[in-house]
């Protein structure tokens, strides 16, 4: 059972690793862009695994879904299952947390500004 509200989500991480980053200093290509990195990440979370609950206030993403099955849990408790070719953008106002659903490892690239 995926737990309705954000009061209920997991705040740690099972079952989650990140498999590549590559980071590029965006002040260094773009002046008034200092102290920002444009990342690119490709993360797994293993068969009921999750990502606990966190926000995108300071840090936009868009993200594309390559295998499995991956479950986003906003803090409103409002999901969304997400599976191969899918993507999604996190803005500011994105509260929410990430589990594997399915039965294979849940595999995605996520590009964020950090």
């Amino acid at each position: 059972m995926i737990p309705a509200r954000a009061e209920e989500a997991p705040k740690d991480n099972k079952g989650y690793t990140t498999l590549k980053t590559v980071v590029i200093d965006l002040g260094a290509e773009i002046p008034s862009m200092a102290g920002w990195q444009l990342r690119l990440r490709t993360l797994k979370i293993e068969p009921g695994g999750h990502i606990g609950l966190h926000g995108h206030k300071d840090r936009p993403a868009v993200v594309v879904f390559q295998q499995g099955t991956d479950t986003v849990t906003n803090g409103d408790g409002s999901s969304k299952t997400f599976k191969a070719g899918d993507t999604t953008a996190e803005g500011v106002k994105t509260v929410h947390w990430h589990k594997n659903t399915g039965s294979d490892d849940a595999l995605f690239v996520t590009a964020d500004v950090v």
